[in-house]
């Protein structure tokens, strides 16, 4: 497996890289604050067309893609990454994961989120939900022993989306 590297000095676009046999991986870290959102649109619209997504797949991958970020910057502690997978063989699906630092232990109340008016808030999950096959939050693990059941503190939130 190899890996891309980003570097904050330099905002670069990964490439889609190979994670395994017949699979493809597009991952990218987000900065923790409202510009988020429309980085991840950025940077995966061009991957997800070269992964075949005809233009309906790929606008409701980017709201998809929009709603879990936007939930992760507005609800839960950094680091927020953004991971796309698919495979080449087999049914066509994406898998579009965001992972974040754990919800806040308080609910902040000078967020920008919070500037809002009330009427743009609450439709996010009954978005992710109607696009997606199957959604879920998982902890992370760390994979580091045998047992399994540390964590490394972080939530991934995901929605499997059909591909081409």
């Amino acid at each position: 497996m190899t890996t891309t590297t980003i570097s904050r000095s330099r905002q670069q676009r990964p490439a889609p890289h190979a994670a395994a046999a017949g699979a493809r991986v597009f991952s990218l870290p987000l900065e923790h604050g409202p510009l988020a959102p429309a980085t991840a649109r950025r940077a995966a619209r061009p991957i997800l067309a070269s992964w075949g997504l005809d233009e309906n797949q790929l606008y409701d991958a980017l709201l998809v893609i929009s709603e879990l970020v936007t939930n992760a910057v507005t609800h839960a502690l950094p680091p927020v990454a953004l991971h796309l997978h698919t495979t080449t063989n087999g049914p066509g699906r994406v898998q579009v994961h965001v992972s974040d630092g754990g919800p806040h232990t308080a609910s902040p109340t000078t967020s920008w989120a919070t500037t809002r008016p009330t009427d743009e808030h609450g439709r996010g999950t009954t978005i992710i939900t109607t696009l997606a096959h199957h959604t879920g939050t998982t902890p992370n693990t760390n994979n580091d022993n045998d047992t399994n059941t540390d964590t490394d503190g972080l939530i991934d939130h995901w929605a499997d989306l059909g591909a081409a």
